[in-house]
């Protein structure tokens, strides 16, 4: 139970902070009552699956990314092989695929769960992502870049 607990208020202090570093995150950890080594915050970050993303002050911070575990390498290969750019506008995500993939990316993009984004639309080679906040289309947008690279 503690280590749900952990897990929890790792994706709170996460989502509140820019936590570019195991430091900072045993850091606010500790401050939030918790008793962690260095070790233990890198076994959660390993077993949350988090990963970093790039900010938007341009610098590296961490961020969930949840994907489905049974089927997130499949959903990567299928972003990989039909993404061809994403980009951002205000809160909207772009991606423009090849002719005819947008709906098996799209459904792939789905598969992650990303909870800052809203609702996702695919067209035959596009696909539009409504996101909650302009930061939160900038990060789903390198999240696809760093999978399709």
């Amino acid at each position: 139970m503690k280590k749900n607990v952990r897990h929890e208020k790792i994706l709170s202090l996460i989502q509140e902070f820019d936590i570019s570093t195991q430091e900072q995150l045993m850091l606010k950890l500790t401050e939030a009552g918790f008793d962690v080594t260095q070790a233990t915050v890198s076994r959660d970050i390993k077993a949350m699956n988090l990963v970093k993303i790039q900010g938007s002050n341009g610098q590296y911070k961490y961020s969930a990314v949840r994907k489905d575990n049974e089927h997130g390498e499949k959903f990567d290969a299928i972003l990989a092989h039909a993404v061809i750019s994403v980009d951002y506008a205000m809160n909207i995500t772009c991606v423009h695929c090849y002719s005819g993939m947008a709906n098996a990316a799209c459904a792939a993009i789905d598969a992650i769960h990303f909870d800052k984004s809203i609702g996702t639309i695919a067209g035959d080679d596009t696909i539009f992502i409504l996101n909650r906040t302009e930061d939160a289309a900038k990060e789903l947008m390198n999240t696809i870049r760093s999978v399709i690279r």
